[in-house]
Formats: C-alpha cells, structure tokens, sequence
C-alpha cells in the first residue's frame, strides 16, 4: 500500500543533535518542526503538501489528516510537534504528528518525515526511527560538520541502503565549522570505502532561513539548500516511479536473499549422506544373514558328527551290557541245574534285558537332548533346543525287543536210566571182581564180586548225572547265549532306527529354526535397506528440489539487480 502512495517519503534521520529538525524547517522555509538544545524529536513529524497549513497529532485514537478529524485535534502548525513531543513523555499512543503546508516542493510529490534520533537500540525513539525507514522511499542522512561520519553513522547508511537504495547525506551547520570542506572530503572518502553510493550535500539551515527572511539569493546559494533541493528533485521527484521500483526491487532483494541464504547453505553442504545408523543397521542385518549360512553349514557338520559317536557309543554300550548278562549266565550255570531253574532264569533274563532295553533308550535320549543343547550353545539356534521332540520320539523305540526265551531240551534222568545205567555199571564190576576171585577159589558170584557190582553200579549212575548236567548247562548256556544275540541284533537294528528318526527329527528341527531365523534376518535386512533406498530418494529429490529452487530465486534476484541497475549513477560528491 505504501508503494501506491502518490508521495515519495524522504525520511530525514541521524542522531540527535545534527540538525534534522532544523534542516526540514530551513527546507520548507517554514517553522513546522520544534528545534531548541532542550527540545528532541520523540515522535516523527510527517509534512505533505496541502493548500493550508494545517497540523493533527495522531494517536491511536485519532486519523491523520485527510480523515474526519475534530477540529479540537488540530493546532497550530508551529505547536504541534513541541506538543506531539511532550504527549509522547507521558503517553504511549502518540504515533506521530501530521502537517499540511501549501509548497511548491511539496506539492511536487515530495513527503518529509523528521523522525526521532537514532541512539540506543533499545530507546522508543530508535525503534520509532527504525519504523520510519522501513517506510521510507528514500533517505537523508544528517550529520553535522563539527566530526567526521561515526561508525554508526557509516553501518547505518550501510543498513539503509540495502531497504532503501535511493540515499543522501547532508552534512550540516558548516557556517559553524571553517574546515568543514576538510570533513566533508573525509566523509566522502568514508563513503567511497564503505561502497555506499550517496551524494554528499553540505549545508546551513542557519543561512537558509536568514537568506529567506532577507531575500538574498546569493546567501542563499551559501547555504546549500539550493543544490539540495535540486537533487532531491533530480534523484526522487524526477522520476518517482524508478524511486518505487528502486525500493521494490530492494525489498524483493532482501526477502528474496533470506530464502536464497539458507537454500544456498543446503545447496553447498551438498547431499547428506545415509544416516550412519540406518547404514550400520543394514549392515549388521546382512552380516546376521551371512552368520545364519554359515552357521547352518557348522551345526549340520556338528550334528552329524555327534550322531556318529552316538552310534558308535551306543553299539559299544549296548554289547558290553549284553555280555555282562552273558558272564553272569555262565557264572550262574555252572552250579545251577537248568532242569530245576529255568522259569527262574527265565523271568530274571527277561528283566535283565528289559532293564539294558529301558537305560539304552533313556540314554540315547539324554545323548540327544545333550547333542541338542550343545548345538544350540554353539550356534545362533537357542530357540531349537529343548526336548518337545522326546515324547513322539520314544514312541519310535519299539518295547517288544525282549522276545520270549526258548525253553531248550533239557533231557532229565529218570529212574529206568538210572537202573540202567547201574546195572550196566555192576555188571562190569560184578565180572571183573567174580573173575578176580575165582583165582582164590571162590564162586563167579561171590559176596565181593557183588559188593564190586554194587559200588561200580553206584559210580556209574552218579558219573552219568554228572554228564548229564553238564550237558543240561551247555545247552542252557547256549541257548541264553543265542538269546542274547538274537537280542542284540533286534534291539541294535531298533536302536539305530531310532537313532536315524530322531536324527532326522532334530535335524528337521533346526533347519525349519534356522530357516525362519534366517528369512527374519533377510526381511530386516530388506526392510532397511528398503528405507535407506527410500531415504536416499528422498534426499535426492530434495536435491533436485533445491537446486531448482535456488535458480528460480537467483534468476529473479538478477532481475532484481536489473531493475535496480537501471537506476542512473549518481555521483558521490554534489
């Protein structure tokens, strides 16, 4: 809205005490702003042209001039701004002053604004200051000849010239300083090395108003004022619609370096990179799934070399059971008559071989819940062991391996053999004693040659009993020992069977564990980098954005630089 304002803003700034108030009186030849040692400008005094002076103190309550005001606001034009001053001391809503004056360069376009002095960052009267060149179409710095420009001084023009590129300088009161072409030449060099392109205007608001009041011209080009006014027609009033676009151009330069600044940081810094946590997770995702292959190729080895020994193990085990029976059969048939013991021998061998039976498989089982857990020790394969597996495994070692013993043919001597064989005994003995003693003269059959009889007799029958249970025991033997052959072979085939299902079972077991480890591991895997590829993208299209971004706003921000190149040098000194 300012923009669309037909009168250009000239606002006059500088620290207090340069002249400013002063100068705009001297300007408009009219006693408009309220000078004295003891008088500062608290508030900006704003004076446009009307076709009577007129003067309104503006508040928040209140219009400025051109609304419906109540005559009461208004004053004398020559009051207002002391007013407008003493109201601002204890009042916080006094805004500014507005004044009307019926001037020609007024009436040409020009608008002053006297704004309060540039001191403290943190006095009202600066911010009120400040606000005013934030408004400003162009800008006249004061600063008096008794110094050179302040460093102040020079970073404000600085500041200034960035918002406002249309900028002067009046160095004032050098009636009151003789050297003051020293300063001035000083002040332009300041200038030309701070790179800000402003003319430097010397004058005297002292000798203006003395030469108006006399009418003399010749005074009046002593002062100053009329190469002054010349140039502030020449740089503002000549072509006001360059002021306007000087000053858009400059706006739009500023709002256009605020978002070319971080842009340009995000541009340079380049492309970041993945974040280093994602990338480390990626990684360990696939060493995990390389750990998995390789430990599925060591638990496998692992698991087939334990069953080998456990076969191994078990054989020896089970042989060695079985002839600990065997020598206790042989021990206990040598004194025991298989005639008389064996339903005995029978139901002790039968709980013997049950009983190698039972420990054998609780064994082979323990051996495989140890093999179990040794595996899951020494791989990624925790979640396999454990024995859920045992119950169904049992089932597959068979309880009818015992069998039923044979009963052998055990021959018994009964009572004909017995006579028999006594008989066939003392027959012989009866014939060899009758023979002896037929010698003496004595009869075939004699008393001693049937005594003879009787004892061979005897001998015989205990000698074939004899035989006999030997011959009852070897058979026994045998027949326990083919027993436990029989045994052996049955429960051996049954063992390895078993041995082979549970090795399949457990085998089984840790593959599907490793399987489903393993394809967790991948998917992760996948996941990730799935993300850090999708991150990626997102990075580089924000790249691609950026960059995009940034040669749009450099491309209108040299447009911008083309506007403001259009603008006619000025020249640095008057």
């Amino acid at each position: 809205m300012r923009l669309l304002d037909p009168g250009r803003r000239v606002a006059v700034v500088g620290t207090p005490g340069q002249g400013k108030s002063q100068l705009v009186n001297a300007l408009l030849n009219a006693p408009v702003c309220a000078v004295g040692d003891d008088r500062t400008t608290a508030v900006p005094a704003v004076v446009r042209h009307a076709e009577r002076p007129t003067a309104t103190v503006v508040t928040d309550e209140r219009p400025a001039i051109g609304a419906a005001a109540d005559p009461a606001d208004a004053g004398p034009v020559e009051t207002a701004t002391a007013r407008a001053n003493k109201l601002a001391l204890v009042r916080d809503d006094v805004l500014r002053t507005e004044i009307g004056l019926p001037r020609t360069l007024l009436g040409q376009g020009l608008v002053l604004v006297d704004s309060p002095g540039i001191g403290d960052p943190g006095c009202p009267r600066t911010a009120r200051a400040m606000a005013v060149l934030a408004e400003a179409d162009a800008v006249l710095l004061v600063s008096d000849a008794t110094g050179e420009l302040s460093a102040l001084e020079i970073d404000l023009l600085a500041q200034v010239s960035r918002l406002c590129p249309t900028v002067l300088v009046a160095l004032t009161k050098i009636d009151m300083v003789p050297a003051w072409r020293r300063v001035a030449e000083v002040d332009r060099r300041l200038l030309a090395e701070a790179g800000i392109a402003a003319p430097l205007l010397p004058v005297s608001s002292v000798l203006r108003l003395a030469a108006a009041k006399a009418g003399d011209k010749r005074l009046n080009a002593e002062s100053g004022f009329a190469e002054l006014i010349d140039c502030l027609r020449r740089e503002i009033l000549a072509d006001p619609s360059r002021v306007v676009a000087a000053v858009a151009a400059a706006t739009s330069g500023l709002a256009l370096d605020q978002l070319i600044v971080p842009l340009r940081a995000e541009f340079d810094a380049g492309q970041p990179g993945a974040d280093p946590a994602a990338t480390a997770a990626w990684h360990a995702a696939g060493r995990r799934v390389e750990e998995l292959g390789r430990a599925a190729a060591r638990w496998q080895t692992l698991l087939a070399d334990d069953v080998a020994d456990l076969m191994a193990d078990m054989d020896h085990d089970l042989r060695d059971r079985t002839r600990r029976i065997l020598r206790e059969v042989d021990d206990y048939f040598e004194v025991a008559d298989p005639a008389k013991v064996w339903p005995e021998f029978e139901e002790w061998m039968r709980e013997n071989l049950t009983a190698v039976a039972e420990v054998h498989s609780d064994w082979l089982l323990e051996r495989f819940e140890w093999t179990a857990a040794r595996i899951a020790r020494h791989s990624p394969l925790g979640a396999a062991s454990g024995s859920a597996w045992s119950s169904d495994l049992l089932r597959e070692v068979s309880e009818n391996h015992v069998g039923t013993l044979r009963t052998p043919n055990i021959e018994k001597f009964s009572t004909p053999q017995k006579l028999f064989v006594g008989l066939r005994g003392s027959y012989s003995g009866l014939l060899m004693s009758g023979l002896a003693t037929s010698l003496a003269g004595l009869p075939l059959i004699n008393p001693f040659s049937v005594g003879a009889g009787v004892a061979f007799g005897a001998r015989s029958v205990f000698e074939e009993r004899g035989a006999r249970l030997k011959r009852r025991q070897a058979i026994a033997k045998t027949t326990a020992q083919r027993h436990v052959d029989d045994f052996f072979l049955s429960y051996g085939k049954e063992t390895k069977d078993a041995t082979r299902v549970i090795h399949r079972a457990l085998r089984d077991r840790f593959a599907a564990v490793a399987q489903q480890l393993r394809g967790e591991a991948t998917q992760s895997a996948r996941a990730i980098k799935l993300d850090l590829d999708t991150e990626a993208a997102r990075r580089a299209s924000r790249a691609a954005e950026v960059r995009r971004g940034l040669e749009q706003l450099l491309a209108l921000r040299r447009r911008v630089e083309a506007i403001r190149a259009q603008r006619p040098a000025r020249a640095l000194s008057a």
